[in-house]
């Protein structure tokens, strides 16, 4: 009976749509965490009458073949890269991207991941770097004894050092963009990777080609939406009652045939 297999594919897909809608509602607090959103596939089907085929010998073809379906398989799950919301800190190196670009953060094996996470602080040398302590890229170094620290849309960053009527500049925040930002690889730690699906990581100065301006003293929230994300929660669960059901059915189906004398 094709059915309790077909079903169980429909409860087994229902329910690693549950653990991402679970993980959107867990991350809401998150700083710059996308939502993901879970697509799912029809599998392969048995043809047991293919439609076009010849039925007699002067030309007449089945209009409507036979296909039974062999149930469904998640395609993928997909991050919606959309604007979170700006909300204001105070805190002098936070900063929020207003557009599509990531901040370069220089992992510790050498590799370059992608945030959008501004929550920035300084470290016993100055460097400014995540809450993990890796270093933002292109390195950003704070003198011990700066006043203040003003950090313009462009990403230009100036202190006034010591005594100083003037400021000093101490270099420029960039940003990065991709073709395909939905394909970077989360990896945890608010970190992304490039992939072959992402395409290659292109460092523009913010303000340029669509990279967004940077916002001091703000931090982008999570883009997931409680009432979306409840929502979906209980079309998913009602889809796996659905499901679970069909199973039930079939085997009182089952049943029913073994009894038969």
């Amino acid at each position: 009976m094709k059915s309790l297999h077909i079903a169980s594919t429909g409860m087994m897909a229902q329910q690693l749509n549950v653990d991402v809608i679970s993980n959107n509602i867990a991350n809401m607090r998150t700083t710059g965490y996308k939502r993901q959103r879970a697509e799912f596939q029809d599998l392969l089907y048995q043809n047991l009458r293919r439609g076009g085929a010849s039925t007699s010998g002067d030309g007449s073809t089945v209009p409507s073949g036979i296909q039974i379906g062999a149930g469904v398989k998640t395609g993928a799950t997909y991050r919606i890269m959309s604007q979170g919301t700006l909300t204001p800190t105070d805190k002098t190196l936070d900063l929020a991207i207003r557009g599509e670009g990531f901040f370069q953060i220089q992992m510790p094996n050498g590799q370059t991941a992608y945030t959008r996470d501004g929550t920035f602080e300084r470290d016993d040398e100055g460097n400014m770097v995540t809450l993990d302590g890796y270093q933002l890229v292109p390195n950003i170094v704070i003198p011990a004894d700066s006043r203040d620290v003003a950090i313009s849309v462009d990403g230009t960053v100036q202190a006034f050092v010591g005594q100083d009527a003037a400021a000093t500049n101490l270099g420029q925040i960039t940003l990065t963009r991709f073709a395909n930002k939905a394909g970077l690889e989360a990896i945890g730690d608010n970190l992304l990777l490039e992939t072959p699906s992402s395409g290659a990581a292109n460092a523009v100065i913010a303000t340029n080609n669509g990279a967004g301006s940077l916002l001091q003293k703000y931090v982008e929230d999570s883009n997931v939406n409680a009432v979306q994300e409840i929502s979906d929660l209980i079309a998913a669960q009602r889809a796996y009652e659905m499901n679970s059901k069909v199973i039930t059915v079939s085997d009182e189906m089952m049943s029913v045939t073994a009894r038969l004398k």
